[in-house]
């Protein structure tokens, strides 16, 4: 019997040192919970804890644009915006350098490398003219998978600056059931503006081919305001919700087999599917968030004043400020920053650019 006590008192001590254990272990666990809980509203940086995710394509031969278009975003704001970069695999270590050598080093990015054989069957291409297919212009298509756990996202293409506060471009209005938010081309600022090549094309009919059939079964009106699909805000709940991806696929494999989009398009390939896919069913984006067709022409279209004013400008067109002469490229080069690895020159790809016209 004595033997028995002294092993339930043993039991008990231990029971009792161990409660001691638990609870000390969860006041230190409570302190912890509590010490973040508290940290400020605030990165190291500075900046707020408002994430924006911002998708952007990045092209080896086209790096500089995304370097000074993501540049300008981070320097403009104080939320916390994290990048997005497709790219392909051949790029990944050069932007990596160029980010990590630079002012850009505490910018937050993934680096996404896009697969191009998702595209097979979808998009038409000219065996002799292999090289003039850019994937990347695709990647737009396929945000839920780049972005799959946001529920809202930023796309701009790597020909823009931006000049004020993303966070506002961010908190666009979208109206219930609109997966997408763009800049009309009948805007203020853009209105009747002639693309090289293909005369005013600012509506639907600038873009598919009102002779097919499958087009007007459609019955979309041809005079219909067409869009810009370099920049747009994307509710991806509402993009996965109705299968925008594989409504967007669906009308680029008809393509292929019916050639449905306008036989003068000048502009990207990827505006077509967007249109009909959007049809009707879009939000629009302040205009100033899009000004555009600053590289359709070495002129000058607009006032120093209007362009100063600008919330984002958008160099969409044959004229980039890297290549050739493009209108307002001094606005651009402010943003611009020089690749430590020496690949990118700005001055050698004018130089080309010259003896390429």
């Amino acid at each position: 019997m004595t033997l028995r006590k002294v092993n339930i008192s043993i039991l008990v001590v231990a029971v009792v040192i161990f409660l001691l254990v638990l609870h000390h272990n969860f006041l230190g666990l409570s302190d912890f919970l509590k010490q973040e809980l508290s940290v400020p509203q605030r990165l190291a940086d500075g900046r707020n804890d408002k994430e924006i995710s911002v998708v952007i394509a990045a092209s080896d031969e086209r790096l500089g644009g995304a370097i000074a278009a993501m540049n300008s975003i981070y320097r403009n704001t104080r939320s916390n915006v994290v990048f997005h970069i497709v790219t392909l695999n051949d790029t990944v270590d050069h932007l990596r350098l160029w980010l990590s050598k630079t002012a850009l080093k505490n910018v937050r990015y993934r680096i996404l490398d896009f697969d191009p054989r998702v595209l097979e069957g979808k998009v038409q291409t000219d065996p002799q003219k292999a090289d003039t297919l850019k994937p990347l212009t695709f990647a737009r298509f396929y945000l839920p998978t780049l972005v799959p756990h946001a529920e809202k996202v930023i796309y701009v293409d790597d020909d823009v600056i931006v000049q004020d506060d993303i966070l506002e471009l961010y908190n666009t209005p979208l109206k219930p059931g609109h997966a997408a938010a763009f800049s009309d081309d009948c805007d203020s600022t853009t209105n009747k503006v002639a693309v090289r090549g293909a005369g005013n094309q600012y509506n639907y009919i600038g873009f598919l081919d009102y002779k097919k059939e499958t087009i007007r079964k459609l019955a979309m009106k041809a005079n219909t305001c067409s869009f810009n699909p370099g920049v747009f805000v994307a509710n991806l709940t509402e993009w996965k919700l109705q299968n925008i991806t594989q409504q967007l696929e669906k009308w680029m494999a008809l393509n292929v087999a019916e050639e449905l989009y306008s036989r003068t398009l000048s502009g990207s390939i990827t505006t077509p599917p967007l249109l009909i896919v959007f049809y009707k069913q879009h939000s629009s984006i302040d205009p100033m968030w899009n000004v555009r067709h600053l590289g359709s022409s070495a002129g000058k279209r607009y006032s120093p004043q209007f362009v100063k004013a600008a919330k984002l400008l958008h160099w969409n067109g044959h004229f980039k400020p890297w290549g050739r002469t493009a209108s307002y490229a001094e606005v651009w080069e402010k943003w611009y920053i020089p690749d430590p690895t020496g690949k990118f020159s700005l001055i050698r790809r004018r130089a080309e650019a010259y003896e390429a016209k």
